[in-house]
């Protein structure tokens, strides 16, 4: 059976009412970057950048880290344009969420807005090279949509 996929935090969290730890995804079209949170839903920590290649082994290495964590539900940033609107982009980790249903856990997509700009300007003031930040950008984002995410499932946004 597949896995719930939602935008809703509510319907996310219904899903999740023991909580447990999270999966964030940022998804490139060449890496995936990954973060981690605790149980409690309180913060969350950039993870590995994984290459991206075809799904099959996408999803051997994802469910790896979930089973490595005791993953219990999984969160991908959705692309949405500053308008509001879904572009080519957003309907890209639509697909790749309903592929990774298949793992069986909980899956939010929560916008992405603004995620790799605050992950780049966190990464500057900890005074890491352009080369350093390059190589941790990707997972720093996916920690940055992952906190604002399990921030609205603990602050009731909807």
């Amino acid at each position: 059976m597949e896995a719930l996929i939602t935008t809703s935090a509510a319907e996310f969290r219904g899903a999740l009412p023991q909580g447990g730890a999270l999966l964030g995804l940022d998804l490139g079209t060449q890496t995936i970057g990954t973060a981690f949170c605790d149980a409690g839903w309180r913060f969350a920590s950039p993870g590995k950048t994984l290459t991206r290649g075809k799904f099959g082994a996408d999803k051997v290495a994802l469910a790896e880290l979930i089973r490595e964590r005791s993953i219990q539900g999984v969160v991908i940033g959705l692309p949405i344009n500053m308008d509001g609107s879904e572009g080519p982009r957003s309907q890209s980790s639509r697909a790749y969420a309903r592929n990774l249903s298949v793992l069986g856990l909980p899956i939010l997509l929560w916008d992405e807005r603004w995620s790799t700009a605050s992950a780049e300007r966190g990464l500057i003031e900890q005074d890491m090279s352009r080369a350093r930040r390059a190589t941790r950008i990707d997972a720093a984002a996916a920690a940055v949509i992952l906190q604002a995410a399990i921030d609205g499932l603990a602050g009731g946004v909807l």
